[in-house]
């Protein structure tokens, strides 16, 4: 099996901007652009296999251990975002309640910062502990954004967001998303504003409440500090049981196999080929498990795989 570069599925949202277009080349006809959804097998939008034609979640029907070494199906959705507005107040579900009342996975996130304009954040949790009636009230009277636990950012900074965690990406934010392969999200807030429609958008208050952690929010991404390898140096951004993430700050040639899992790469910037295809800022790849892979040239990568 060989190195795959992918097609992205491009999503337009109230809330997205420009970004994507400008910084990536993407191109949704003259729309807004939201999302791109780079490395997805998810019904809701697969991307697609430039060598064939085909979808990638095509690609691994034919090519069961492409993902593992035991097989089994591609455990992420991977996404640039671009919050020219703030997204919704949100939460997603854990495994168990979205396969019990959404026939989809849960939705443990990554979420990478590769732009932030002056004053840019993101909502992580509560700032303090809160409990059901309290948040309740909150959203009735539109004071939820005072108990949400805001966090300016900068390019380079990197948050797990754990299933159940209440969540917003914060206007002028452009990210990076490593996520599980799931589409449900609990929206719970979404400042009055109304749809495309011309109506508010739907509110998923009561689901949102039976699956939100209520307490404080704490930081587990474990981010770990740069140490140098063969072409340049690397981190760990996050691990956690569906993925794990590491940046690479590529400086000429650099190699790697992973016999236990397959390896997707998002190139953030620069160009250089990887294992002889060319890329530029925003290509992204599919590497199957247990296939060497070269990246030469200069430039930004996420690397995600499955320590599991």
């Amino acid at each position: 099996m060989c190195v795959v570069k992918l097609r992205p599925v491009l999503k337009d949202y109230i809330w997205g901007g420009e970004k994507l277009k400008t910084v990536f080349g993407r191109d949704n006809g003259g729309a807004k652009i939201a999302e791109s959804w780079e490395v997805s097998v998810h019904p809701d939008g697969a991307s697609v296999c430039e060598q064939t034609g085909g979808t990638l979640a095509a690609y691994l029907a034919d090519n069961p251990r492409a993902v593992h070494l035991r097989g089994g199906d591609l455990p992420v959705l991977i996404k640039y975002i671009d919050a020219a507005s703030n997204l919704s107040v949100q939460v997603h579900p854990n495994d168990a309640y979205a396969r019990a009342h959404e026939n989809d996975n849960g939705k443990t996130e990554m979420w990478y910062v590769v732009q932030a304009e002056k004053g840019a954040g993101i909502y992580c949790g509560f700032r303090r502990d809160t409990n059901k009636e309290e948040f309740a009230a909150a959203v009735q009277d539109g004071t939820v954004e005072k108990l949400l636990n805001f966090i300016p950012v900068r390019a380079g900074d990197c948050y797990l967001i754990k299933a159940g965690t209440v969540h917003a990406i914060g206007a002028g934010c452009m990210i990076c998303e490593v996520q599980q392969n799931s589409n449900v999200t609990y929206r719970v807030y979404d400042y009055g504003r109304l749809g495309a429609d011309g109506k508010p958008r739907a509110l998923h208050v009561e689901k949102a409440a039976e699956v939100m952690r209520l307490n404080a929010f704490r930081d587990e991404t474990g981010s770990e500090d740069f140490e140098s390898v063969t072409g340049g140096r690397m981190r760990k951004l996050t691990e956690c049981e569906y993925f794990r993430c590491r940046e690479l700050c590529l400086e000429g040639e650099y190699s790697e196999i992973n016999c236990n899992s397959y390896v997707a790469l998002n190139a953030l910037e620069g160009s250089g080929t990887v294992s002889g295809i060319p890329f530029a800022a925003g290509d992204s790849f599919f590497v199957p498990c247990g296939t060497q892979f070269d990246v030469r040239g200069h430039g930004k990568f996420i690397l995600t795989d499955s320590r599991a």
